[in-house]
Parts: structure tokens; C-alpha cells; sequence
């Protein structure tokens, strides 16, 4: 396993960013698997053979989705709510300090944002003991439920393409964030 993508989605939409960016890191880097799981089945101990960890979930309330939020989602028809997060992952994950880990989320596309599930996961990665996390992109999905917005998938797919080149040594910007 050389990618590992750890996908927290209520209503599927973090999830299809997430297949998205495996499908372009797979078209880079063709003979490195690259595995997408949820919260709930991504392993606390990191395989060694990990070379690049992305950390994805939806914003819930400017932040990391949490027991009430994930709640509140399935009162409005999500699924999977019952199984922890993103946010209780990061809490028993075992920090591997040379790892690079980029966070991303997906979220309603507003005017003022104080903050994501990108932010707030990067932010909890570093204090865990990861030293190197960068905030990735936002995707956009058109109403709470979803779906994603137009071109959101592509662009999902784009940014996978350029981490495998990045993963193998290529020039060229990741697009990401270290706020």
C-alpha cells in the first residue's frame, strides 16, 4: 500500500472525491496501489510501505464532522453515521513523523468560511505528531446531501494526477495549503 486515503463521507460525496483522486494517483503511479478506506476500517498503526496519507471529510459546522453532527446527517438521510470519524481516527492514530499527509474536504460553497474538516483535520494531524501535513483543497457539492458541483470530480481526479507526480519526483505544485 503506497497511498492510503481515509474517507469520512455522510452522504457520499467525500467518498467520490476520494475514488476520484485514487483514480488520478492510479493513472501516475499505475503499479502503486492506492487504497481507500473509511475512518472506521483505516488501521491505527500505519503500514510502513505508506508513502502518502490523504486525510478527507465533510465540513460539518466549520469544522470536523462530530457524534452530533454525524447524527443530525442521518436524520436527514445519510448513512453510515453510527461508526467514528475522521476527527476520532486522528485521536488514536500512531504518528509517523516523516509521513506526508494532506488533508481535504468537501463543503457547501459559501461567502465567508471560518473553517473546514481540511483545517480543523490538519490542524489535529500536527498536534498528533504528524510534522508533515499540508491543508489540501475544498471540493464543493451543491446542497448539504449533495451532489458534488459540476467539474468538482474532475477536478478531484486533476489534483490526484499531480500528487502522483509529485510522488514520483516530478516538478509541479500540489496545490496545497499550510495555514
Amino acid at each position: 500500500m503506497t497511498v492510503l486515503i481515509v474517507a469520512e463521507s455522510c452522504f457520499g460525496n467525500t467518498t467520490a472525491v476520494a475514488h476520484a483522486v485514487a483514480a488520478g494517483l492510479t493513472r501516475t503511479v499505475p503499479l502503486e496501489p492506492v487504497s481507500v478506506v473509511h475512518p472506521a476500517e483505516a488501521p491505527v498503526a500505519l503500514p510502513g510501505d505508506v508513502r502518502l496519507l490523504l486525510v478527507g471529510a465533510p465540513t460539518h459546522a466549520f469544522s470536523l464532522p462530530r457524534p452530533q453532527s454525524r447524527r443530525e446527517a442521518g436524520e436527514k438521510g445519510a448513512q453510515g453515521v453510527d461508526f467514528p470519524g475522521v476527527r476520532e481516527w486522528i485521536e488514536r492514530v500512531t504518528p509517523s513523523k516523516d509521513l506526508h499527509v494532506v488533508t481535504f474536504d468537501t463543503s457547501i460553497k459559501t461567502r465567508f468560511v471560518p473553517g473546514t474538516a481540511a483545517k480543523a483535520s490538519a490542524k489535529a494531524l500536527k498536534k498528533r505528531g504528524f510534522r508533515h501535513v499540508d491543508r489540501g483543497p475544498g471540493f464543493f457539492v451543491t446542497a448539504t446531501e449533495g451532489p458534488l458541483a459540476d467539474g468538482e470530480r474532475e477536478r478531484a481526479e486533476a489534483w490526484g494526477i499531480q500528487l502522483g507526480r509529485d510522488l514520483n519526483g516530478s516538478p509541479g505544485h500540489t496545490g496545497n495549503r499550510t495555514d
